[in-house]
């Protein structure tokens, strides 16, 4: 069984303007290495990402293309979210989260 982090409700107080910051540059991250690799991967090889109301683009690739954005958004978030949270807790020695 993981090792239970205690959190105080002053920790998670220090730590939401960390978190607001972090989503914004995870968020930010994502969307960079999306386009980037949407480029790569893209069936139509369009330098533009596919957005739901563009008529060009086939229902099929736009699907794909938001599928693919929401896994990168969410696996660097997650990525992005514990590594500021590790480095709150070595900093002041509090898991800000839970």
């Amino acid at each position: 069984m993981p090792h239970q982090k205690s959190t105080s409700t002053s920790a998670k107080i220090l730590y939401r303007p960390i978190g607001l910051v972090s989503g914004i540059v995870s968020g930010a991250l994502a969307g960079v290495l999306f386009k980037q690799i949407w480029k790569v991967a893209s069936p139509s090889h369009s330098k533009d990402t596919p957005k739901a109301l563009e008529s060009e683009f086939p229902l099929r690739e736009i699907l794909i293309a938001a599928a693919l954005q929401g896994a990168i958004y969410a696996t660097v978030k997650a990525l992005v979210d514990r590594g500021g949270a590790r480095a709150f807790e070595k900093t002041l020695g509090e898991w800000p989260g839970d």
